[in-house]
């Protein structure tokens, strides 16, 4: 009898052993599988025609994000337009979604030298291996941390007051997001250096609805 459970035991503590030796790679292959799933959600092209016809408050408008760069990272080219004037859009920049640990993840933001001459490149995004990463300029204290609350689902928002913005006699902008498999829900403000809301929805986000 004492044999028998010498032997479960060092079984027990082999196995054990075995387990804990695999826990890291489980966790890089997790943690690199979290990163891809958000990147992929993060793609295609939505518009917010459905909050639109429901209420008059909110235009419809079209956005276009598509990976670019592959062999850099995780870069996505993203436009936005009224839906009716697609050929001339109010944004356009570029993501680099990145991992800060397990369940944080960064989107930062870079504006795009001579942006006019890429309109309409999200249909074609070989286009950019021609644009040098020198023409192009990140947005200090504008990324978003995104946090994965559940598989297909992550939230995140700008730090406080950390994103400067001139726009309509703006001080500073915020960006609260959140993505799911089928949709994204973005509400960008502007505020003055009193806090007051200068630009942006005032009810709440942009729901854009995937498209494809």
């Amino acid at each position: 009898m004492k044999r028998i459970i010498l032997s479960l035991a060092i079984l027990t503590l082999v196995f054990s052993c075995k387990n804990s030796e695999k826990t890291p790679e489980t966790t890089e292959t997790t943690k690199a599988n979290h990163l891809e799933e958000l990147f992929g959600m993060m793609q295609g092209s939505f518009n917010s025609e459905i909050q639109a016809e429901l209420d008059s408050t909110y235009f419809n408008i079209s956005l276009h994000m598509y990976p670019i760069w592959e062999d850099k990272g995780n870069y996505l080219y993203v436009e936005q337009a009224l839906n009716a004037r697609q050929n001339k859009p109010y944004r356009q920049r570029i993501y680099e979604v990145t991992q800060v640990n397990d369940s944080m993840f960064s989107s930062a933001i870079y504006t795009i030298e001579h942006d006019s001459l890429w309109i309409g490149k999200w249909k074609t995004p070989k286009a950019f291996d021609s644009l040098s990463i020198n023409q192009v300029a990140k947005k200090e204290g504008c990324e978003v941390i995104l946090k994965r609350i559940d598989k297909d689902y992550y939230k995140g928002q700008t730090g406080e007051k950390t994103c400067e913005s001139t726009l309509y006699g703006a001080s500073y902008a915020t960006s609260e997001v959140e993505i799911f498999s089928d949709k994204i829900i973005s509400w960008d403000r502007g505020f003055d250096d009193k806090g007051e809301h200068i630009w942006g929805a005032e009810k709440g986000g942009y729901i854009f609805n995937k498209l494809d």
